[in-house]
């Protein structure tokens, strides 16, 4: 492979499900610059979040842990004080680092505290605090308003602009370095602000219904009828999708992204870029709106595309791959070492040989939506594998889990959860969900996610679980733990207890 210089620019947007991009099967989405992106690259279709919530979905991305273990499990709940993000091991090591955009690591409100964390370059950091702060009091009631789309705002107003501009201003400034520059747009996220001729172009769009949207969810758990409401009740054949701000905005992230890559091909033609979004959008899918404790498609599955030198051109992969899979990636390409406490394999290899499998499995979690509200559906303990063909799901708090084989059925309508003709395939996935938890540390692992109603033959609880105790290695910022028994350093991460 040809040396060329250190360069990764990631692209985010927020609550971007797959079949919002033209290039996953609905060019009406008219998102030209990612369909364009896939075509000099490859588009993932079986790529997914850690977890369907916008923090902790950026906690791992920005990790390499998932949010269990690197303490931003819900909404509004910051990382862990010892957690290093790849912004500081990349600074750390003379890469430039710059991240603008949505953040919401930080423990803050929704629109995070302004402030710029460890390894990242303050020149270049703007959060949405950053933004609110440049308007004034009646600049920031209109630009929480779903409806002041239809006042003739300009594109200078908005965030996604105004990110996309220091974005740029970064290129120019920097695009002969070695760097690492993320741009993480809040767009289409509601209020879905955006100017002419986005915040009009879908007015009469009705977005296509696929199969699950008549999916009331017999047979499914219990929450997930709760989360439903209403919708289960309506007439599904009458039902029109129409949602005019969330694509309009979605098009527009889409020009704006388009001006950071137009920018790119000039000043940093080398670099690898990377598109994604933190989770999906029910869009009544199974009687669900918005995003929340489920494996389905339309919520977990996110648009990933990856195009850069040596990439193979316009390859669509179906192996399944995770966010957890890209910091590792990220520092490999870098030239540095794979930190111990990443929990997730790098994508490397992959990237430039799709015929590689970098995962039998991938894995996606939930604990809560946010700390700060009530609803949301509170803690909704989740834990889901998925190989490729086979999903299973473990639901701590409902006597409801689920299994779906993707192959007869694509759209997830029919849960198999009871059929023991696929024992052994949910036994074998169950078991390898078990041991993840194991080996990550899962601080909210025990008996319970084992002792399922639909699995036969084990062994009755025990109090001391698997009677292993299991420590942190994170040995590259901190010193090595030290074992209880001696207070010297451990030898051994995982010994009986």
């Amino acid at each position: 492979m040809t040396q060329h210089r250190k360069q990764i620019i990631l692209l985010m947007t927020d609550a971007t499900r797959q079949d919002m991009v033209g290039c996953y099967g609905n060019p009406a989405m008219h998102t030209p610059n990612l369909d364009a992106l896939a075509a000099g690259g490859i588009r993932y279709q079986n790529a997914y979040t850690c977890q369907p919530v916008c923090g902790p979905a950026r906690s791992a991305l920005f990790t390499g842990m998932y949010p269990h273990s690197n303490g931003s499990v819900a909404n509004c709940m910051p990382l862990g004080a010892n957690v290093k993000t790849i912004g500081q091991r990349l600074a750390d090591n003379g890469i430039r680092t710059a991240y603008i955009g949505k953040w919401h690591l930080d423990g803050g409100d929704y629109f995070g505290l302004g402030r710029c964390p460890e390894g990242w370059d303050p020149q270049y950091w703007y959060d949405m605090r950053c933004y609110l702060e440049e308007l004034t009091p009646e600049e920031r009631l209109l630009s929480r308003k779903s409806s002041s789309n239809r006042l003739g705002l300009s594109a200078d107003f908005t965030f996604g602009h105004r990110c996309a501009n220091r974005a740029i201003d970064f290129l120019e400034t920097h695009g002969s370095e070695d760097f690492f520059l993320t741009v993480s747009l809040d767009e289409p996220h509601d209020p879905g602000l955006c100017p002419e001729p986005y915040a009009s172009m879908f007015n009469d769009y009705e977005f296509p219904k696929s199969p699950n949207v008549w999916d009331t969810l017999e047979g499914k758990p219990k929450y997930q009828q709760y989360w439903a409401g209403r919708n289960r009740l309506t007439d599904r054949d009458a039902l029109r999708i129409k949602v005019p701000t969330f694509l309009g905005c979605n098009a527009f992230a889409d020009f704006e992204l388009g001006r950071v890559l137009d920018c790119a091909r000039q000043y940093a033609p080398e670099a690898m870029i990377l598109y994604t979004s933190d989770h999906g959008d029910g869009l009544e899918s199974h009687c669900l709106y918005a995003k929340g404790p489920v494996m389905y498609n339309e919520i977990a599955r996110v648009p990933l595309l990856i195009a850069g030198p040596g990439v193979p051109l316009g390859i669509t992969d179906s192996h399944p791959v995770s966010h957890i899979n890209l910091p590792p990636f990220i520092l490999e390409y870098m030239g540095l070492p794979i930190p111990k406490c990443f929990e997730g394999k790098s994508l490397l290899e992959e990237i430039y040989h799709p015929q590689v499998r970098t995962n039998d499995y991938i894995i996606t979690e939930f604990t809560r939506y946010e700390v700060d509200h009530d609803g949301f559906g509170g803690i909704q303990f989740m834990r889901a594998i998925f190989d490729g063909r086979y999903k299973l799901a473990i639901h701590l708090l409902d006597s409801m889990d689920e299994f779906y084989d993707q192959e007869t059925d694509p759209y997830e309508m029919n849960n198999l959860i009871w059929e023991q003709a696929y024992d052994n395939h949910k036994i074998r996935l169950h078991d390898l969900l078990l041991e993840w938890m194991n080996q990550t540390r899962d601080p909210f692992r025990g008996y319970q996610w084992e002792h399922r109603p639909w699995r036969q033959g084990l062994a009755s609880p025990s109090w001391d679980n698997t009677g292993y105790t299991r420590q942190r290695e994170n040995e590259e910022y901190e010193p090595r733990q030290l074992d209880y028994r001696t207070g010297l350093p451990m030898e051994e991460a995982t010994r009986p207890k």
